[in-house]
């Protein structure tokens, strides 16, 4: 297991394109600046996608200008295709990812672009990447959404998930990210996934994980892809990011409570977290109405808890 763990902020895109209210740029602003401040190192920003179909997102360009003005903040997107990634190497972001859903009617559902069409439009973003001075060209993550089972399909036949990952690879992508679109996931399902596909594409090409808490595993699928040797993983302040298939549940996992966890372990996040608990107020105001998730946030911090210095204190005090 990695000592210093990467957590990606995917709440100012995956929360606010779940939720009907719509944040004002303003806010998002302030809500980004402050997780960076809390020592946050990368966050997904946006989508570009056309304000019509999610206009919740509509202002991504200015957000991802207002983001790259943050010393040391990698700035993430979500692109559904060509020209959504053109759209987000004008605006310089640091980071695109493409969704390809290894359930190809789930993709046809929400990209309407089979498999074949999907990796032809990560050849061409490839390409686009690659006219770029090299010293401005963006990271590019293909990630497979709907790795661990479709609402539509079931369960997708493992070596159609390793094609398609190989398929991206060869496609240009720097790396694959895994997605439990659904919630299906459980920890021994994240582990062999996780060797699968490593095992089909390299160790270093699969780092990522995007998890959501649909049936309260969120944490301890964590732990199991941690245990697997992956080192950066999605989450969502305040679990932004409502769960259809359980009313009442977070989607996403909380920011809040992934890094108490990672913390408590003794693990490094580099985040405040005592810091990273105040900017909740700031989501909290801007989208009055709407729910927050955690535990950590309204229970609070033990007492003599020390960030990320957890383990020893305990080992000082036996």
């Amino acid at each position: 297991m990695a000592s210093d763990i990467l957590v990606s902020e995917v709440g100012p895109r995956d929360g606010l394109q779940s939720i009907k209210t719509v944040m004002p740029t303003e806010a998002k602003k302030a809500w980004i600046a402050a997780e960076a401040a809390a020592g946050v190192r990368e966050i997904e920003v946006g989508s570009f996608v056309p304000a019509k179909l999610l206009p919740q997102l509509a202002d991504t360009a200015e957000i991802v200008a207002f983001a790259r003005g943050i010393a040391g903040l990698t700035v993430a997107v979500l692109v559904p295709n060509l020209r959504g990634a053109q759209a987000a190497i004008s605006a310089k972001a640091h980071k695109l990812t493409l969704p390809l859903s290894v359930s190809e009617s789930h993709s046809m559902a929400n990209l309407r672009r089979t498999h074949a069409q999907v990796i032809e439009e990560a050849r061409g973003i490839a390409a686009a990447i690659a006219e770029l001075p090299e010293e401005d060209r963006p990271h590019f993550e293909g990630s497979l959404s709907t790795v661990f089972g479709c609402t539509i399909e079931g369960a997708i036949p493992q070596g159609q998930i390793l094609r398609l990952a190989e398929q991206l690879m060869e496609a240009g992508c720097d790396e694959v990210g895994l997605s439990d679109t659904t919630g299906y996931a459980d920890p021994a399902s994240v582990k062999a996934m996780i060797r699968a596909v490593r095992g089909a594409v390299g160790d270093d090409a699969v780092t990522g994980i995007h998890l959501h808490n649909t049936r309260g595993l969120g944490l301890a699928n964590v732990l199991a892809a941690l245990d697997a040797g992956l080192e950066t993983v999605d989450s969502s302040l305040g679990g932004i990011g409502g769960c259809p298939f359980a009313p009442g549940a977070s989607g996403n996992i909380v920011t809040e409570d992934l890094v108490f966890m990672l913390q408590a372990m003794g693990l490094k996040t580099g985040i405040d977290l005592p810091r990273l608990l105040e900017v909740r107020g700031i989501v909290a105001d801007a989208l009055p109405g709407e729910p927050l998730y955690g535990f950590t946030p309204d229970a609070g911090l033990p007492l003599g808890f020390i960030p990320e210095k957890t383990n020893a204190r305990l080992e000082a005090a036996e």
